[in-house]
């Protein structure tokens, strides 16, 4: 990112200030981020086949914060880019929350027939067995118990020989590289959006006059913010009970700390007159507020993976 800002400064002009140039890159990269934000995760969903990992709740208050965000938005009369935005935003919310329950209720359905099979193998060999059986209660659950065991170790035994081939210098290097390119995305964007004159600074002076319909669009904004930091609590909570974040996407989380850092960087760049930071108050505690719990969920990646690695070395 660094080497990406002083080239698209580059080509300012008198016309146009550091500060507005700046703004409008931040904002031009944090709208490249939400665009991929749901990719990774929709990917590894497809690639596992499960969807175990991500919260239904946490997908769920987010859809509510982007669905209040689009009526906000709508109400508001923002410009058509920042709508068409929010309505992408729902429409990726519907597409992983569908896959989301797709994926879990496909699994659930062959565990059940699963367990169904097991049970009506075992059941003739069980009645011949009877008297061992009533002998030794419980010995039937133990059975399967033992197999649901080597099941399980035998999946995490394939995981880690998996996982070997990708070593965290090599999947760091691979999230680098993603990020890089969203980023120079963003950049180019903002470049050729404003060279074209479809990207145009506004006055800072112009601070919208609060009416009954911009007070009331900037109550569905401090909602929207306000699911925004409540969504992610349940995912937290989710992966400390787990003692683990096996299932989600670490590029996923890394976007969408990236795209809050770059949507505040943006509206602060544009102005730090009180009026203004009064106006866009609900979008700097959406984003900048999340920062610290995505930050949460990044310690629980780290912590957990060193757990897991250790456990494995013991066994």
């Amino acid at each position: 990112m660094a080497s990406l800002l002083p080239a698209a400064v580059g080509v300012l002009s008198k016309d146009l200030s550091l500060q507005e140039a700046l703004s409008g890159i931040f904002g031009s990269v944090s709208l490249a981020t939400w665009m991929f934000l749901l990719v990774p995760q929709l990917i590894l969903n497809y690639k596992t086949g499960s969807a175990d990992g991500i919260s239904l709740a946490f997908l769920l208050v987010w859809m509510v914060g982007d669905v209040t965000n689009l009526a906000g938005a709508a109400w508001a009369g923002l410009v058509p880019t920042m709508i068409a935005l929010a309505i992408y935003f729902c429409i990726a919310d519907t597409v992983l929350i569908t896959q989301v329950l797709y994926y879990r209720a496909k699994n659930a359905r062959e565990r059940k027939e699963s367990v169904v099979s097991i049970e009506t193998e075992e059941e003739p060999l069980l009645r011949r067995r009877s008297s061992d059986s009533t002998g030794l209660p419980g010995s039937h659950r133990r059975r399967l118990s033992a197999v649901s065991t080597s099941s399980r170790r035998s999946n995490s035994l394939k995981d880690i020989l998996d996982e070997g081939s990708l070593e965290e210098g090599s999947l760091f290097r691979k999230n680098f590289f993603t990020i890089l390119a969203v980023v120079a995305v963003g950049v180019v964007g903002w470049a050729i959006a404003w060279q074209s004159g479809v990207w145009v600074p506004s006055p800072i002076e112009d601070v919208p006059v609060v009416t009954e319909s911009s007070a009331g669009a900037k109550t569905l904004g401090y909602i929207s913010a306000m699911c925004y930091l409540g969504a992610r609590i349940p995912q937290i909570m989710k992966n400390y009970r787990d003692k683990s974040c096996e299932g989600l996407a670490l590029l996923f989380f890394i976007l969408a700390l990236i795209g809050n850092a770059t949507q505040g960087a943006s509206i602060l760049f544009h102005s730090l007159e009180k009026e203004y930071l009064y106006t866009n108050l609900p979008w700097l505690i959406g984003s900048l507020g999340t920062m610290i719990e995505d930050a949460t969920i990044f310690v629980q990646f780290r912590m957990y993976s060193v757990k897991k690695t250790t456990t494995v070395t013991q066994e």
